[in-house]
């Protein structure tokens, strides 16, 4: 018998996830689709792996601290 697995699947599966996004299915997860500059993309990755969080989790964590700023 063959299981067919979601693209992508095995990559999100070792993934580090927020507390808050664990109990979220993966088909109930979107995707962010934009470019940007293969530097900026080396610094991020970079920047995630020296912090040992997910470039997902970066990218939430600017978005809240941006909010929260421009809020004021």
């Amino acid at each position: 018998m063959v299981v067919a697995v979601p693209r992508g699947a095995a990559l999100a599966s070792r993934r580090t996830e927020s507390s808050s996004e664990s109990s979220a299915l993966e088909s109930e997860k979107e995707s962010l689709n934009f470019k940007v500059s293969s530097q900026f993309k080396k610094e991020f990755k970079g920047f995630a792996v020296s912090e040992g969080i997910s470039m997902t989790d970066l990218l939430k964590e600017g978005f809240a601290l941006s909010k929260k700023k421009r809020q004021k």
